[in-house]
């Protein structure tokens, strides 16, 4: 019920934030509306589960994201200098790592942190190997990578 109840505030948090009809109260009343139905949806459907609504993330990825952001500035400057050098040093690579995440969503958000740095992309996803293709080795030299997967494993609450 905990996990029905956190759903209903974070959409309609979102839907708030995203309509930004804060004063017609029949808008709100419709976005009040929309959101217990997508509930009522999603628990009939049983997809309002502990992955599907991970609302014990929420402080840990709060913790992470502005390290993931720190990252995707850093992998932006370093891809321009690429893009920009005159000798276009690229290396094109695809490299497979392992996660060491539990769950799905872990490995899912471990992916996905790598597809948005750039000069990075996750092209795969089979158990707990990732392959990524880099623009670059240097790219993917391991460290980075690593680290991020250490940081995904604490978000996910494995470590």
């Amino acid at each position: 019920m905990a996990r029905i109840v956190g759903l209903w505030f974070i959409l309609f948090a979102v839907w708030l934030l995203l309509s930004g009809h804060w004063d017609s109260a029949l808008l709100v009343g419709f976005g009040l509306g929309s959101c217990t139905l997508t509930v009522y949806i999603a628990s009939r459907m049983d997809v309002a589960d502990h992955e599907g609504v991970p609302i014990y993330w929420i402080g840990r990825f709060l913790l992470y994201l502005p390290w993931l952001l720190k990252e995707i500035l850093v992998a932006n400057i370093n891809v321009a200098k690429v893009i920009l050098s005159p000798k276009l040093p690229i290396s094109p690579i695809m490299v497979v790592f392992r996660s060491t995440q539990k769950s799905d969503l872990g490995r899912v958000l471990y992916a996905n942190s790598i597809t948005l740095t750039p000069g990075t992309i996750t092209t795969g996803v089979e158990g707990d190997q990732l392959e990524i293709h880099a623009l670059t080795r240097k790219d993917v030299d391991g460290r980075e990578e690593d680290e991020m997967d250490r940081r995904v494993s604490i978000v996910e609450g494995a470590s």
